[in-house]
């Protein structure tokens, strides 16, 4: 594992903004004309697209910087800083993957293993749809022929009605004795319930639970100090978050009451998610995961090892817990995104230049809803102002690592 340089954290702030530092001892990182691009690049975003706040985050060859701008919560007068949290969605399940990549690695479970190895025991395994031929990779990759019981009405139903204290199995029941989307491994389709049965099959291995899983692989070793279950309403220093609505939920438009803490409770995403963050810790993780630095070769060339996931669009793969995009000006891009009412984040790893780009912001308001690719457009506008500079600084050092190649 190649760490980073220094952990400690230095807050400054400059008109507004909270920057945070750590090691950037050489440009673009430790130039004044770069913050100042940087900050003004997030400014400009919260205008362009009428968001509440946001952070931006950077880790790179030269350590890790964050910046915000906004609110954190407007209604309260709260400023947002490179501190505050946010709910990481569906990038939580590059934690998950990381599990069980290591877990492979470690000799504990085989990526190929029929899930009946771990969860035949279960009551409720035989009404799986496709359940004798789903493997562990299957559900990696999103190839298990499952549907998303997020999408499903039973589980608008059951939130309507007040259930928020489902646990994972519960929300597994709503799949059995569905049809199958495809049989298993013949195609690709996103399902939040196979992570549900990834973390089963992680706390089954592990004897322990997720949540100290994870702690002890990843939180506690890499410093990641802003990271945490977001199993309970009540959460460290979270953003306000303010929804367009999940169609049949009847969300509230705000997330948080003016205590700070959640009107629902995000305990229900579990190992679909299930994570607060800031985009600090974000950068600092893909760094480490997408990079490769905590797996063995063999298996990080496995975890890249995409499918389609986008009908007619060659250039976006899904591998193992791991978005891969080809055609980016700035080469390949792994990564993942995550939207959970009321936050949106994205982190993105450029190989060629070993850094990570993370950001979050506490809305999904003419974000998701919206009819052209606004996560897109924010994930280019970021790398532009970020990358361009490195690539100055790289073609003046040809000796500048590069892990993947490049």
């Amino acid at each position: 594992m190649n760490a980073l340089s220094g952990q400690s954290r230095t807050p400054l702030v400059l008109v507004g903004f909270a920057i945070t530092m750590v090691a950037c001892s050489s440009s673009p990182s430790g130039s004044d004309a770069f913050e100042t691009r940087l900050i003004s690049a997030t400014r400009n975003l919260i205008e362009d697209y009428d968001l509440p706040g946001m952070t931006v985050a950077i880790a790179g060859p030269d350590g890790v910087m964050s910046v915000a701008a906004g609110d954190a919560d407007p209604d309260n007068g709260r400023a947002m800083t490179a501190e505050t949290t946010m709910l990481a969605a569906s990038i939580g399940k590059t934690f998950v993957a990381a599990t069980v990549l290591q877990m492979s690695d470690e000799g504990k479970l085989k990526l190929d293993d029929p899930i009946s190895d771990w969860l035949g025991d279960k009551d409720w395994f035989d009404r799986l749809p496709n359940a004798s031929g789903i493997t562990i990779r299957h559900l990696l990759q999103h190839r298990a022929g499952l549907q998303d019981h997020v999408h499903m009405q039973a589980f608008s139903d059951l939130w309507l009605g007040g259930r928020e204290d489902l646990a994972p199995e519960d929300l597994i029941a709503l799949v059995l004795d569905t049809e199958p989307l495809f049989p298993a491994g013949e195609a690709w389709s996103y399902s939040d319930t196979g992570y549900l049965m990834l973390g089963l099959i992680v706390e089954k291995v592990a004897g322990r639970s997720y949540e100290d899983e994870i702690r002890e692989r990843f939180l506690n070793p890499l410093g990641l100090t802003s990271t945490g279950p977001s199993n309970q309403k009540r959460l460290p220093q979270l953003a306000s978050g303010y929804a367009s609505g999940e169609p049949g939920l009847g969300l509230a438009v705000k997330t948080t009451d003016d205590s700070g803490a959640m009107v629902w409770n995000p305990a229900i995403e579990w190992t679909g998610g299930g994570l607060y963050s800031t985009s600090y810790d974000l950068a600092l993780w893909g760094r480490y995961f997408l990079s490769g630095r905590l797996l063995t070769e063999s298996t990080d060339q496995q975890a890249l090892g995409g499918v389609a996931a986008s009908d007619g669009d060659a250039n976006s793969l899904y591998g193992l817990g791991i978005s891969i995009r080809l055609d980016s000006p700035w080469g390949p891009v792994y990564g993942h995104r995550g939207w959970i009412p009321g936050y949106v984040s994205s982190l993105q790893y450029y190989p060629e230049y070993d850094t990570a780009i993370a950001f979050q912001t506490n809305t999904d308001i003419g974000i998701i809803d919206a009819p052209e690719p606004i996560i897109f457009r924010i994930e280019e506008t970021i790398a532009t102002v970020v990358l361009s500079d490195i690539a100055k600084d790289m073609a003046k050092d040809d000796n500048r690592q590069r892990p993947r190649g490049g």
